[in-house]
């Protein structure tokens, strides 16, 4: 007897997107300001980096995951819009 597998989906919220303010990639880090309002999200060179990317233009539409790290929130999973 085989077991039928069966696949579950569930319904996630969408990932949050925004507008990069601004991203200085000899500092290491910008902002992205949520298209939702609210606070602007700090951004690290080392998201960029992990998603493949040299660095963010001004005014470029990305979406994003937050995480919370030593306390700050910040964007991490960066996809170019």
């Amino acid at each position: 007897m085989v077991a039928r597998q069966e696949t579950i989906r569930e319904s996630y919220p969408p990932m949050p997107t925004g507008t990069v303010k601004w991203f200085n990639a000899t500092k290491g880090f910008g902002f992205i300001a949520p298209d939702d309002g609210g606070k602007d999200v700090f951004v690290h060179i080392t998201a960029v980096q992990a998603a493949g990317l040299r660095g963010l233009n001004e005014n470029e539409k990305i979406s994003y995951e937050l995480v919370t790290e030593r306390g700050k929130v910040a964007a991490t999973e960066l996809k170019p819009l």
